[in-house]
C-alpha cells in the first residue's frame, strides 16, 4: 500500500504540512469533510498528493476559481508525475475559454446544437459508407459554404469522431484516431490552458480535454463544473463515474459560498418580459402561451410599481406579487403558471435549437424565475428582491442566502470532501456556516513565513463608520495613513470598501503621492487589466507604482504579486455590505439559525475575509518582505478581532497615526 511520502514530490516537508496532508489522507481513507485554513507559503496545494495516496482507484476532482489556481496545481502535478511516471492529470475550463468555433449567442448552447446536427450528418453519411467524416467530400462541402457567424455544424467535433461497424450490425460512432492521439499526450504532457487550441488543431479543445479527463488520476475543473447540478451532472456522465467514485479538493473554498448563491438565483429584467412577448407572439394558438401572455404586463406594472421607491435595493412581498400577477388572469396559483412555463419553454429550445438560435430565451428565464418565487414561499434560505438599475430600470431577483444545503449534498454525495483556503478564517465560523452540524475535521496552520519579514498594524484612531466619514479629524487621519503608508518602498496597494471611498481619498491624496505612479482601479474589466499589468512591470524598470482598489474587487484576490510586484498593502476601513433591509433580513435568518454568531457569520465575516484576501496579496514567498496595516480601529473590537487568523492576532499592533509615522520610517531603512 502507497504511503504519504510515495506521492509527496519534495525532498522535505515545510513546517505543519506533514500534519496537514496526514489530516486530510485520513479524510481520504476513511472518508467524510475537512477543513483546512493554511496561509500562503503553507504548501496546501500538496494536499493533492494525500489524496492520492489513498486514492485506490478514485479519481480526485480539484475545483478552482481562476486559471492562476489551476496552474498551481500543474505544477505540483507535474511535480508528482516525475516521482510517479504513471500520473495523468488532465483540466477542464468553461467552452467560453477553450471552444475555436465564431457564432452568436450562448455558448453551451451553440455546442449542443451544431453537436446536434453534426452528428446527424456524419451518421447520414456514415450510412453510405464514409466512415471518417473529417475525410467526406460533402461534409467538406458543406463546411465551406458554412456563415461563420450562425454555423449549423462543427468542423472540430467532426475532425473528433469516425465511424466504426461493430459485429452486431449498425454503426457506432467513436473518438478519431487523432483526438485519442491527442487526449493521451495532454493528459501525460503538461500543455497549458492558453497553448490547447494550437496544440489541438483541428480537433475541438473541449473534446480533447474531456476524452483525457475520462482516464485521468486527477481532473481539474472549476467550481461552476462542480456547484451546478446540471453541469456537474453532465460532467459525471461523460466521465463515467457518480459521486461516490470521486474525491473531492476544493480550493479557495472562501469563495464556495458566494458561488453557489450566485448559481441558485436568479434575475428577470424588463427587457426579458418585453422580449418573452416577442417569444409567444408566434405561438398565440396555444391555450397555454396566450394565458401567460396575460401575466407580462402584470409583471410590468409590479416592477413600474417598485419605481416609486426610494430604496435602490429592497425586499418586496411574495403574496402582494403574486396577487398582483395573478388577479384577472386564469390561473389560480404560481404553481400552474410554472407548469405551462415548462411546457412552453421547452418547445421554445427545441424549435430554436432547430433553427439554429442557441441563445438562452427569455421564457426559459422566466420560466425559472416563477420556479424559484415558487420554491421561495416555503423555504427561508430564498429572498425576493428587486433592484434599482442606475438608468432606473427595475430588476426582480429571488435570491439564495444560505449555501449550505447545496454544499453539504455535494460533500455527503462524494467519497471525502476537502476544503483549502488561505483566508478560511476563523474556520469554526465557516464550518458552521457550510456544514451546521455535521461532523468536519476542522484545522487551521500558522503562517510558516519568516516574522521578521514583516510587520502587521492596526491604526486604533481611524474608522469607515458611517457616522464618522465626515468627521474631519477622522478624515485627515485617514488621510495622512495613506500619504505616509505610500512613501514606503516598492510597490504598493491601498485598498476600500467601495468605490465611492476610493475615488474620494484617491482625489484628497493624490497630490501629497510623489516619486509613484498612481493606478486607480476601474469598473471596466479591460482597462484595469491593462493597468495591473503595468503596474506588476514597474519592478522590472526601477519603478514603483501604488494601486487604490476595493475591497472584493479585481486586483484584490486571486492575484499572485510574487517577490517586488508588491511590497505592501493598507486597508482602510471594515469593508461591509451595505447595511439595508435586505441586508436585515440575511442577518435575522441566521441569527435564527445560528443565535448570537448569526450576525457575525452573515455581516461581519465575509468584510474580513475581503480584508484578509486583499492583504494577503503581498507575502506570497518566504523571501518576500512587506508591510500589513488595517486602518480600522473596529478590527481591535473583540469579536472583529476574533476574527482574524491566530497568527496575525498575536503579531497585530495597534497604532495611532504618529506611531506609524515613526514605524514606517523605521521600515524604509
Amino acid at each position: 500500500m502507497d504511503s504519504l511520502d510515495d506521492w509527496f514530490p519534495y525532498r522535505e516537508y515545510r513546517p505543519h504540512q506533514r500534519e496537514m496532508l496526514e489530516a486530510a489522507a485520513s479524510i481520504a481513507r476513511d472518508g467524510g469533510i475537512a477543513m483546512i485554513d493554511a496561509p500562503t507559503g503553507s504548501g496546501k496545494s500538496s494536499v493533492v498528493s494525500a489524496l492520492l495516496a489513498e486514492s485506490r482507484g478514485r479519481k480526485v476532482l480539484v475545483a478552482v476559481r481562476t486559471i492562476s489556481q489551476l496552474a498551481t496545481f500543474m505544477r505540483e502535478l507535474e511535480l508528482i508525475r516525475k516521482k510517479r511516471g504513471d500520473l495523468k492529470f488532465a483540466y477542464l475550463i468553461g467552452k467560453s475559454s477553450m471552444c475555436p468555433l465564431g457564432g452568436e449567442g450562448d455558448i453551451y448552447r451553440r455546442c449542443e446544437g451544431v453537436k446536434s446536427f453534426s452528428t446527424a450528418l456524419m451518421r447520414e453519411r456514415a450510412q453510405k459508407g464514409s466512415l471518417v467524416p473529417a475525410n467526406d467530400r460533402q461534409i467538406k462541402q458543406q463546411i465551406r459554404k458554412m456563415d461563420p457567424e450562425h454555423p449549423l455544424i462543427c468542423p472540430y467535433f467532426i475532425h473528433g469522431k469516425s465511424f466504426v461497424e461493430p459485429e452486431d450490425g449498425g454503426l457506432k460512432m467513436i473518438p478519431s484516431a487523432a483526438l485519442r492521439v491527442r487526449a493521451e499526450r495532454v493528459s501525460t504532457e503538461v500543455i497549458w490552458p492558453d497553448q490547447l487550441a494550437g496544440f489541438c488543431g483541428d480537433i475541438c479543445p473541449y473534446d480533447t480535454m474531456m476524452h483525457a479527463a475520462r482516464d485521468a488520476d486527477v481532473v481539474l475543473v472549476n467550481f461552476y463544473h462542480l456547484f451546478d447540478d446540471a453541469i456537474r451532472e453532465q460532467l459525471y456522465q461523460s466521465l463515467g463515474i457518480e459521486g461516490h467514485d470521486a474525491m473531492l479538493l476544493i480550493d479557495e473554498a472562501h469563495n464556495c459560498g458566494d458561488v453557489v448563491q450566485s448559481i441558485e438565483s436568479v434575475t428577470i429584467e424588463e427587457r426579458d418580459i418585453v422580449q418573452a412577448g416577442h417569444e409567444l407572439s408566434g405561438r398565440r394558438r396555444s391555450p397555454q402561451a396566450d394565458a401567460i401572455v396575460q401575466i407580462l404586463p402584470q409583471i410590468t406594472r409590479f416592477m413600474e410599481a417598485l419605481k416609486g421607491s426610494y430604496e435602490t435595493e429592497d425586499f418586496f412581498e411574495p403574496p402582494v406579487f403574486q396577487k398582483m400577477i395573478l388577479s384577472g388572469t386564469l390561473y389560480r396559483s404560481v404553481e400552474e403558471i410554472v407548469d405551462d412555463l415548462l411546457k412552453i419553454s421547452e418547445g421554445i429550445r427545441e424549435k430554436n435549437m432547430q433553427a439554429g438560435e442557441f441563445r438562452e430565451s427569455a421564457i426559459e428565464r422566466l420560466t425559472e424565475f416563477f420556479y424559484r418565487i415558487f420554491r421561495s414561499a416555503a423555504d427561508p434560505a430564498y429572498l425576493t428582491v428587486y433592484r434599482k438599475e442606475e438608468d432606473g430600470a427595475v430588476a426582480l431577483e429571488v435570491r439564495n442566502i444560505d449555501p449550505s444545503t447545496k454544499l453539504q449534498d455535494i460533500a455527503r454525495a462524494h467519497a471525502c470532501c476537502v476544503l483549502i483556503s488561505g483566508t478560511l478564517s476563523p474556520i469554526e465560523s465557516y464550518r458552521r456556516y457550510y456544514f451546521g452540524d455535521l461532523p468536519v475535521t476542522a484545522m487551521s496552520l500558522p503562517n510558516s513565513f519568516p516574522p521578521e519579514n514583516r510587520r502587521i498594524f492596526c491604526a486604533n484612531d481611524i474608522t469607515t463608520a458611517y457616522s464618522m466619514r465626515r468627521d474631519r479629524e477622522n478624515l485627515a487621519r485617514t488621510e495622512d495613513y495613506i500619504t505616509t503608508f505610500a512613501r514606503l518602498p516598492g510597490n504598493l496597494a491601498v485598498y476600500f470598501p467601495s468605490y465611492d471611498l476610493l475615488n474620494t481619498f484617491a482625489e484628497r491624496c493624490a497630490p501629497r503621492i510623489r516619486k509613484k505612479q498612481i493606478y486607480i482601479e476601474s469598473k471596466d474589466t479591460t482597462a484595469s487589466a491593462t493597468m495591473l499589468r503595468e503596474f506588476m512591470a514597474l519592478p522590472g524598470t526601477g519603478r514603483s507604482g501604488i494601486l487604490f482598489a476595493v475591497c472584493g474587487g479585481k486586483w484584490s484576490e486571486g492575484l499572485d504579486y510574487r517577490g517586488e510586484m508588491l511590497s505592501g498593502a493598507l486597508v482602510i476601513g471594515l469593508p461591509l455590505a451595505p447595511f439595508n433591509r435586505v441586508r436585515k433580513m440575511v442577518i435575522d435568518y441566521f441569527r435564527m439559525k445560528f443565535g448570537e454568531e448569526g450576525e457575525f457569520i452573515s455581516y461581519t465575516l465575509p468584510a474580513v475575509n475581503r480584508a484578509l484576501q486583499a492583504l494577503g496579496r503581498v507575502l506570497r514567498t518566504p523571501e518576500d518582505r512587506g508591510m500589513l496595516i488595517l486602518g480600522e480601529k473596529r478590527f481591535l473590537e473583540r469579536r472583529v478581532h476574533a476574527g482574524l487568523p491566530p497568527w496575525m492576532q498575536e503579531e497585530m499592533t495597534a497604532c495611532t497615526v504618529d506611531a506609524f509615522k515613526k514605524e514606517a520610517e523605521k521600515w524604509r531603512f
